[in-house]
């Protein structure tokens, strides 16, 4: 049976994970696409390169963000946050890297892997936020 998650269990399940997928939609084209993500309880910060995703983001702010976990026992959690884009400078822009860093870099192994990763070499960075208006979470649960 498919279940509502409560909000404590929304925003437990978000701080548990890393990546997310973002979704955006211009012209009759729908785009989806994996970023790694921070989170405050309001809003979902993102650092990333221009490219695609940012281009349809900054013509239609409106976009939807999507976090799911499956495991292998048929449990799944899922999460659909819709809000709208803002991009982000100065500041605000730092505060997000700071978001998103703290998170990613909470255990050596990861802090590893993102030092050594190539940064979109050549691509001008950007930063953003999606101010959440609506979030909510589903699951299912297996009992053995």
């Amino acid at each position: 049976m498919i279940l509502e998650m409560s909000p404590s269990e929304v925003e437990e399940f978000v701080l548990s994970q890393k990546v997310g997928r973002v979704g955006c939609h211009v012209g009759g084209e729908t785009y989806v696409v994996p970023v790694i993500f921070g989170w405050d309880g309001n809003c979902i910060y993102v650092y990333t390169t221009e490219g695609k995703k940012v281009d349809m983001m900054r013509e239609n702010q409106r976009v939807c963000f999507e976090i799911d976990e499956y495991l292998t026992s048929g449990a799944w959690r899922s999460v659909i946050a819709q809000g709208v884009f803002e991009e982000l400078e100065g500041d605000d822009a730092v505060r997000a890297l700071q978001i998103i860093s703290e998170r990613v870099s909470s255990n050596r192994e990861n802090r590893e892997t993102v030092n050594s990763r190539p940064r979109g070499e050549g691509r001008t960075p950007v930063a953003f936020r999606i101010r959440t208006s609506d979030v909510t979470g589903r699951k299912v649960e297996v009992n053995s």
